[in-house]
């Protein structure tokens, strides 16, 4: 199976899969083997795990079992809380352990929340480093706002070095409004930017004013495709026609094979793209990381 990738423009020589199996949400705190097996088998080579999600060891189990060369894979894991008396690179290293991953390295290493990193900057300095040894093939951040990114970066960065290479935030027509400076902030520093939580609309606010928009486009693709094609593809579609790495998860074969579909389907056209993001700024929902409400507006 073609797997189609973002590129990092050099600064690895892996391209990220478009599309990746997470183990959070309702596998958090629990045995995600099964899970991570169905999806590397339905086709998933990009794996999204973290530290927070506490089934590191059922990941990796997956992975072995799997079969599947460890060059075919991108793997992802994220910083938690740094115990007392504990470094970055002692968690990353605790990560990819037999106990844990069972990795020489992951793919993508992220600091999952700068609330919890009084000195975040001293923390990017860290994880930047694990990358210089090879244990993080790239690095980035999860959750942060353009302020947290210039606490770590400086206001006009020179040195792309010290870039993060992936951003990833939830992302869906009902914050996209909120979410466009950290999205423009990636674009014009060469960043990859990926979204979690991106079916939101449909999944937890399906009255909501971008149900019927993505219902019409998805009536459309499917006659334009001559087979069903679902609301979440389309708001899938929607991403990736931004160039933007979708994360979803899902138990079920026919749901998984549906992900992995997304980038064989049809294009939307500029008036479905544009009625979705204006029909999503309607209504303003974020489903994680509540505390970035609290924060400045950028």
């Amino acid at each position: 199976m073609s797997t189609i990738t973002v590129s990092l423009k050099d600064r690895t020589d892996k391209g990220i899969p478009i599309v990746g199996f997470g183990t959070g949400t309702a596998l958090f705190g629990r045995d995600a083997t099964q899970s991570a097996l169905n999806a590397i088998k339905a086709g998933f080579r990009h794996l999204d795990g973290a530290q927070a999600y506490a089934n590191e060891k059922s990941l990796g189990d997956a992975i072995a079992e799997s079969g599947i060369p460890r060059e075919e894979l991108w793997v992802t894991t994220k910083l938690d809380v740094v115990p007392p008396g504990k470094n970055v690179g002692d968690t990353l290293r605790e990560s990819l352990s037999k106990n844990k991953l069972n990795l020489g390295y992951v793919d993508l290493f992220l600091i999952h929340n700068p609330k919890q990193h009084p000195h975040v900057k001293d923390v990017w300095r860290q994880v930047l480093q694990l990358k210089k040894e090879g244990l993080a093939r790239s690095v980035g951040v999860s959750n942060f706002t353009v302020r947290y990114l210039e606490q770590i970066v400086g206001p006009n960065p020179q040195d792309a070095s010290l870039l993060p290479d992936v951003i990833q935030n939830e992302y869906h027509p009902y914050i996209a409004k909120a979410g466009n400076a950290v999205r423009e902030y990636a674009k014009k520093h060469g960043i990859i930017f990926a979204s979690y939580a991106g079916l939101t609309p449909i999944a937890r606010f399906p009255n909501g004013p971008v149900t019927s928009v993505v219902e019409r486009a998805a009536k459309r693709l499917s006659e334009v495709r001559g087979q069903p094609v679902t609301t979440g593809q389309v708001l899938q579609v929607w991403l990736r026609q931004q160039g933007i790495v979708v994360i979803s998860t899902s138990n079920k074969e026919e749901r998984l094979k549906e992900y992995l579909d997304v980038p064989n389907l049809p294009p939307l056209t500029e008036e479905e793209m544009q009625a979705i993001e204006t029909e999503g700024a309607k209504e303003h929902h974020r489903v994680f990381m509540t505390w970035l409400e609290k924060e400045p507006p950028e």
